[in-house]
Protein backbone atom coordinates (compact mmCIF):
# COMPACT_ATOMS: atom_id res chain seq x y z
CA UNK A 1 0.00 0.00 0.00
CA UNK A 2 1.19 3.50 -1.14
CA UNK A 3 0.21 6.92 -1.04
CA UNK A 4 -1.44 8.46 -3.74
CA UNK A 5 1.97 10.66 -4.57
CA UNK A 6 4.07 7.32 -5.13
CA UNK A 7 2.07 6.03 -7.71
CA UNK A 8 3.37 6.36 -11.26
CA UNK A 9 1.77 8.45 -13.86
CA UNK A 10 -0.89 6.33 -15.98
CA UNK A 11 -1.03 4.08 -13.26
CA UNK A 12 -3.93 2.44 -12.18
CA UNK A 13 -4.94 1.95 -8.36
CA UNK A 14 -7.78 1.02 -6.16
CA UNK A 15 -8.41 3.70 -3.29
CA UNK A 16 -7.73 1.33 0.38
CA UNK A 17 -8.00 4.49 3.22
CA UNK A 18 -8.27 7.63 3.48
CA UNK A 19 -6.40 9.49 6.48
CA UNK A 20 -8.13 12.83 7.55
CA UNK A 21 -10.73 14.57 9.67
CA UNK A 22 -14.43 14.00 9.02
CA UNK A 23 -14.29 17.15 6.64
CA UNK A 24 -11.63 16.17 4.52
CA UNK A 25 -13.29 12.71 4.02
CA UNK A 26 -16.25 14.78 3.80
CA UNK A 27 -14.46 17.16 0.42
CA UNK A 28 -12.83 14.03 -1.09
CA UNK A 29 -16.25 11.64 -1.07
CA UNK A 30 -18.13 14.88 -2.65
CA UNK A 31 -14.94 14.68 -5.50
CA UNK A 32 -15.86 10.72 -5.68
CA UNK A 33 -12.22 9.37 -4.07
CA UNK A 34 -13.72 7.37 -1.55
CA UNK A 35 -12.71 3.40 -0.62
CA UNK A 36 -12.66 1.17 -2.85
CA UNK A 37 -13.22 3.14 -6.17
CA UNK A 38 -10.47 2.85 -8.99
CA UNK A 39 -8.75 5.77 -9.67
CA UNK A 40 -5.56 6.33 -12.86
CA UNK A 41 -3.15 9.12 -11.62
CA UNK A 42 -3.29 10.93 -14.78
CA UNK A 43 -0.11 13.67 -14.33
CA UNK A 44 1.70 15.60 -11.49
CA UNK A 45 3.62 18.08 -11.40
CA UNK A 46 7.37 18.00 -10.20
CA UNK A 47 8.27 19.68 -6.54
CA UNK A 48 4.46 19.51 -4.95
CA UNK A 49 2.39 20.99 -7.67
CA UNK A 50 -1.23 19.49 -8.10
CA UNK A 51 -1.90 15.89 -8.77
CA UNK A 52 -5.26 15.06 -11.48
CA UNK A 53 -6.51 11.75 -10.93
CA UNK A 54 -9.34 10.09 -13.21
CA UNK A 55 -12.29 8.99 -11.45
CA UNK A 56 -15.28 7.44 -13.11
CA UNK A 57 -14.02 8.72 -16.38
CA UNK A 58 -13.71 12.67 -14.51
CA UNK A 59 -10.65 14.34 -14.02
CA UNK A 60 -9.85 15.61 -10.84
CA UNK A 61 -6.94 18.02 -9.59
CA UNK A 62 -6.11 17.46 -5.81
CA UNK A 63 -3.43 18.88 -3.79
CA UNK A 64 -0.14 17.21 -3.40
CA UNK A 65 -0.97 17.22 0.52
CA UNK A 66 -4.45 15.81 -0.03
CA UNK A 67 -3.35 13.10 -2.20
CA UNK A 68 -0.31 12.38 0.17
CA UNK A 69 -3.34 11.16 2.37
CA UNK A 70 -5.14 9.13 0.04
CA UNK A 71 -3.98 5.07 0.79
CA UNK A 72 -3.84 2.95 -2.67
CA UNK A 73 -2.80 -0.41 -4.06
CA UNK A 74 -1.48 -0.69 -7.21
CA UNK A 75 -3.18 -2.42 -9.94
CA UNK A 76 0.39 -4.39 -11.37
CA UNK A 77 1.39 -4.26 -14.99
CA UNK A 78 -1.89 -1.80 -15.64
CA UNK A 79 -0.56 1.59 -17.53
CA UNK A 80 -3.14 3.45 -19.49
CA UNK A 81 -2.41 4.26 -22.62
CA UNK A 82 -2.23 8.02 -23.75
Amino acid sequence: MINLNQLKNNEKAKVICVEGSHGFLRKLEALGITPGVEIVKTSSHFMRGPVIVSIRGTNVAIGFGMARRIMVEAFSGFRKQI
